[in-house]
């Protein structure tokens, strides 16, 4: 196939994914509203450097999952 359209590829798997995410954040919202605002409200006390460490957490666990999944 050609480079160009392997990077093409690439792109739309992305959006595809990005598309993935909002589909199943919106439905944690329309299901759960208010669990989401309770969510928020508790995240918005965590300190910062808790936040960060989970971010990172999640990230790692993501990129793993992700690197298993696809070899």
């Amino acid at each position: 196939m050609h480079p160009v359209f392997c990077g093409l590829m690439d792109w739309m798997l992305i959006g595809k994914a990005l598309c993935l995410v909002a589909v199943l954040e919106g439905l944690a919202y329309a299901l759960a509203p208010r669990g989401m605002r309770d969510a928020a409200a508790m995240v918005s006390r965590l300190p910062a450097a808790t936040l960060r460490r989970v971010g990172l957490v999640t990230m790692g666990l993501g990129a793993a999952l992700l690197y298993l999944l696809s070899h």
